[in-house]
């Protein structure tokens, strides 16, 4: 009688979740976008999410984003305040879609 090896099964790596600050849901990280304070003040868009600072996520939804700018959420998460140019880029990107989505 042969034996049979079982095939040995990695656990599934563990995707990491951020919270949107417009709607209060939990998601991947991946599936939001994120609104970084660099350490010298400047405010930007991070795609990547490994630019350094301090951090916001907003979900791709245009609710949310309207939450955000109306109650000022954005500029609470990072102590400082968003241009409105930061505001209009973030409602493209999420008209258009992340540059990251095929």
């Amino acid at each position: 009688m042969a034996t049979t090896k079982k095939k040995q099964t990695l656990p599934k790596k563990k995707s990491p979740e951020r919270r949107c600050v417009g709607c209060q849901g939990t998601f991947e990280k991946r599936d939001l976008l994120r609104v970084v304070r660099s350490p010298e003040g400047a405010i930007s868009l991070d795609f990547t999410g490994k630019k350094s600072g301090r951090g916001a996520y907003l979900c791709k939804n245009e609710a949310c984003l309207k939450k955000a700018r109306k109650t000022g959420i954005i500029a609470r998460a990072l102590a400082c305040e968003i241009s409105p140019e930061i505001y209009d880029e973030l409602e493209k990107e999420i008209k258009l879609g992340a540059p990251d989505e095929e």
